[in-house]
């Protein structure tokens, strides 16, 4: 975004430089997300293969070799008990991160507001001061 202004004041072109570079980020970042939830769901779903494709290979091979594939009662139920538990520690993790995220977004937005009232009290600081020191014509 290259837009020349008349501007030759140094706040204005810094703030044309501000918001030129931002509007560039903004429209920037929403493709880099894009891409890697691409790439995250494309890896989740080769690896989701890959181990589809290894279990189909090893069950066709015990099959053709007759070889008996039942397990005990007690090891299948350790076993959906680990996955169970594998699945809800996931789920918890996934519920830690988002309140962190949460947390954070939140802190983020605390701190643009308190910059914002610093800035503010700054402002009138500098024109209690201006007021004071500033000569006055009677």
């Amino acid at each position: 975004m290259s837009k020349t202004l008349d501007t030759k004041d140094v706040f204005g072109v810094y703030e044309q430089n501000i918001i030129s570079s931002f509007a560039t980020i903004n429209r920037e970042v929403p493709k880099y997300y894009q891409s890697i939830t691409d790439l995250q769901h494309q890896c989740i779903q080769t690896c989701e293969n890959t181990m589809k494709s290894v279990l189909s290979v090893q069950k066709e091979i015990v099959n053709k070799a007759g070889i008996n594939a039942n397990i005990p009662d007690a090891a299948l139920s350790t076993i959906r008990d680990t996955s169970d538990g594998i699945n809800k520690v996931y789920s918890v993790q996934n519920q830690i991160v988002q309140t962190a995220l949460d947390a954070t977004k939140q802190n983020i937005q605390t701190f643009n507001d308190n910059a914002k009232a610093f800035a503010d009290l700054n402002k009138n600081i500098i024109h209690s001061w201006i007021n004071v020191f500033t000569p006055r014509n009677n």
